[in-house]
């Protein structure tokens, strides 16, 4: 029967090879005996069921590839140690919806200026550079400056600083350096920074001109100068819509400012913070982007392992990333990150121990964390030191109340505040 079978199913294997007679001058053919024939003839409609019941137990036994675990998503890169701005190329970066098309449409206003503001690492420089792209790819120029370039003596005096400024903005574009020539003791220097962007850059352009002026907070860091400083971009800022003389040449200047929310913490309780311009306030990924995240760092990842991770760093953008990096790189596991996390042993030391120095310079705000750290329930604090916790990002504002932020705070600060 099995000889049989296999003849049914096209396999010569049950087939003696002496069967198969001579071959004389290839004029005789291989044939079947009649007892074969008959027999195969008689189990034939048997054999069939038995391949139909065969194919079934096959089919029941494996499930339909809609109900199988997914593959592991492929590479999209090697993996990225986050630290400071991501690449314009970068596989990891993260679309910030809805500000990001937000900043599209609006740097293509006349004389607009946006204001990008959060904690720390919250990529606020990654969007700001996405920003200056999308102009370039309006035909604009752009020039990307960062304060963080600038010498201590720069900002001795205003006049230093905005001379500085203008020298850098000249150089990106590489125009002639002529500040020597506008810069007089007539004027003060405000006048004299306005006047050479009048006469030298902003008529010498056939296009709109976008400053992306990245870490002013060192200027917060100065207010003999600040207060004049951010005075003049306002005062730029408001020429464009004033609809005078110059109004035209002002509307050319756009402008991307980006500060830290920290920079509100030493300011004095009067002290007015720069607020012209369009606000843009980072917040944090959704469970979806860091899943999406999770799945371009090739990580075999169901939600559950997602909110395991956010029930520990939230979805600060720097801390979701820092994991995601290590756990891909196989330096630890998923529950050795969340034992080790609140720790000095732990991947988030350095961003912890920022923020324990930042509240050990403010002894009220040391205090008032402590109170929110140590409490199951949301603690009231007065406004201005809710306020202050907040820009620092420590905390979450819920009415007149606060909790602490993430876990990971929680777990840390309670131990050492």
């Amino acid at each position: 029967m099995t000889q049989v079978y296999n003849l049914y199913c096209g396999q010569w294997a049950g087939v003696d090879a002496g069967r198969e007679g001579e071959v004389q001058g290839g004029r005789e053919d291989f044939r079947l005996s009649i007892v074969e024939k008959l027999l195969l003839l008689l189990v034939s409609p048997y054999l069939l069921v038995l391949s139909v019941l065969r194919f079934s137990v096959l089919l029941l036994l494996s499930p339909p590839s809609s109900l199988l675990p997914p593959l592991p998503p492929l590479p999209v890169a090697d993996p990225e140690l986050p630290q400071g701005q991501v690449r314009l190329d970068s596989a990891f970066y993260i679309e910030r919806v809805p500000d990001e098309v937000q900043c599209y449409r609006e740097i293509l206003q006349p004389g607009t200026l946006i204001r990008i503001k959060a904690p720390r690492q919250m990529g606020k420089t990654s969007l700001m550079s996405r920003v200056l792209y999308q102009a370039r790819e309006q035909g604009y120029y752009t020039v990307p400056l960062s304060f963080q370039h600038a010498d201590m003596g720069v900002f001795s005096s205003l006049n230093q600083l905005l001379q500085w400024f203008c020298s850098k903005v000249v150089r990106k574009l590489r125009l002639p350096h002529q500040i020597d020539q506008y810069w007089t003791d007539t004027y003060g220097s405000k006048d004299n920074c306005t006047m050479y962007f009048e006469d030298c850059l902003l008529s010498k352009l056939d296009h709109p001109l976008v400053l992306g002026l990245d870490e002013i907070d060192r200027i917060f860091q100065h207010p003999n100068i600040a207060d004049d400083f951010f005075g003049l971009l306002r005062a730029w800022y408001e020429e464009a819509g004033y609809g005078g003389n110059d109004s035209s040449l002002w509307e050319k200047l756009r402008m991307i400012v980006v500060h830290s929310t920290e920079v509100y913490v030493p300011l004095d309780v009067n002290q007015s913070p720069f607020n012209v311009g369009l606000p843009i306030e980072l917040s944090e990924f959704s469970v979806e982007q860091v899943f999406d995240l999770a799945q371009r760092h090739r990580l075999d990842w169901q939600m559950s392992h997602v909110q395991q991770l956010m029930a520990i760093a939230g979805g600060h953008p720097y801390l979701v990333r820092l994991a995601l990096y290590h756990l891909a790189q196989q330096h630890l596991t998923l529950n050795d990150l969340i034992t080790l996390a609140p720790t000095e042993a732990g991947i988030y030391g350095d961003h912890l121990r920022h923020h324990l120095w930042k509240l050990q310079q403010h002894p009220e705000l040391r205090t008032a964390f402590s109170r929110v750290v140590t409490s199951d329930e949301p603690v009231e604090l007065e406004s201005v030191l809710a306020f202050k916790l907040h820009s620092l990002g420590l905390v979450h504002l819920q009415g007149n109340d606060v909790t602490s932020r993430f876990e990971l705070y929680r777990r840390y600060f309670s131990e050492r505040l």
